[in-house]
């Protein structure tokens, strides 16, 4: 039997539908007037890494744009982790963002547990930029091309080390999947960061190393560069092979992103994106990112989710046919 409505309950429902018809109305009115005060993007890793080298470019630039600073703050920790769960949690007022590399978003998650699901707590702004990896060896190994680095690897088992930034980063996976493709033993290992891992590198402790951040020590010939994984062939080493070209399952392209909390009034989401967007064509940015083996490529809000879902599935299965697992 249908209850009869009170005027208490009617009142009550009124009330209720008054304040989310408010709500509405601030979202809105936050959209058109964003932004009122500086913006905050939190960069989930330490000042000086690819995630603060990717976006600090954009940042000064899109403070001009917008007409209020854009302030970078560094919350490192857990790969990316902390900051993840910081801006997931945060007021969705469009004045915290989070900028984090893909690996945050795609590999970690099935790596360990999160207090946030990357693919339901945050919101896609843009993915606004592509990291080149690299395939380097240190001069003592006499390989002048990828063919000798393997010839040479299959000549001395287990003798070379690849040097990464931690169990389950791009480098591991690159690293798993070269072995198993090249058919060659070569030992993994694992540092607590790119900087300790370079450092190694560059002293000749491990003989092999992935990260963007050896590009310019390939010029000093401090790093010799076999191989790059990207979008295309670098013009600047025009000889210089993709990976893909000998092992096309070695595909992997690190990306750049910007997510805001749930419930950020959509009208500041594209607002944020759009202008993003206007900076694909700034030629000066696109030299200064050049130079650290990033390109800028801006993406939409819809795009830049299309693009998490695809790859979080299928880094999970590289992740389980190696068997890799959190330290």
């Amino acid at each position: 039997m249908m209850r009869a409505i009170t005027r208490r309950t009617l009142l009550r429902h009124s009330s209720a539908a008054a304040i989310v018809g408010t709500g509405f109305a601030d979202a809105n009115a936050q959209g058109s007037d964003w932004p009122a005060k500086p913006v905050r993007v939190v960069v989930n890793y330490g000042p000086g890494g690819g995630s603060d080298n990717a976006t600090r470019p954009f940042a000064e630039r899109l403070s001009r744009l917008i007409g209020q600073q854009v302030v970078i703050e560094n919350k490192g920790g857990a790969s990316g982790a902390i900051g993840l769960e910081y801006v997931a949690k945060a007021a969705p007022d469009g004045y915290t963002f989070l900028a984090t590399p893909s690996l945050t978003m795609m590999i970690v998650p099935h790596l360990r547990k999160l207090t946030v699901n990357p693919l339901k707590d945050v919101v896609p702004v843009t993915a606004f930029a592509d990291g080149a990896l690299l395939v380097a060896v240190h001069p003592s190994i006499p390989a002048k091309s990828l063919s000798e680095l393997v010839a040479y690897a299959k000549q001395n088992p287990g003798k070379l080390s690849w040097g990464t930034p931690g169990v389950g980063t791009y480098g591991h996976l690159m690293c798993e999947t070269f072995k198993k493709e090249a058919g060659v033993d070569i030992l993994h290992v694992p540092y607590r960061g790119t900087g300790e891992a370079l450092a190694d590198f560059l002293a000749g402790v491990v003989q092999i190393h992935a990260d963007p951040i050896t590009l310019p020590h390939v010029a000093s010939g401090k790093a010799r560069l076999l191989a790059v994984l990207g979008r295309q062939r670098r013009p600047d080493y025009p000889d210089v092979p993709m990976l893909k070209e000998f092992y096309p399952a070695i595909d992997f392209v690190v990306w750049f992103g910007i997510f805001a909390p749930p419930g950020t009034p959509p009208e500041i989401i594209a607002k944020f994106a759009g202008e993003m967007a206007k900076l694909n064509s700034d030629k000066d940015l696109r030299d200064l990112m050049f130079a650290l083996a990033l390109t800028p490529n801006v993406r939409t809000p819809d795009e830049t989710a299309a693009l998490l879902a695809s790859e979080h599935a299928s880094y999970g299965k590289l992740i389980k046919q190696f068997e890799i697992r959190a330290e």
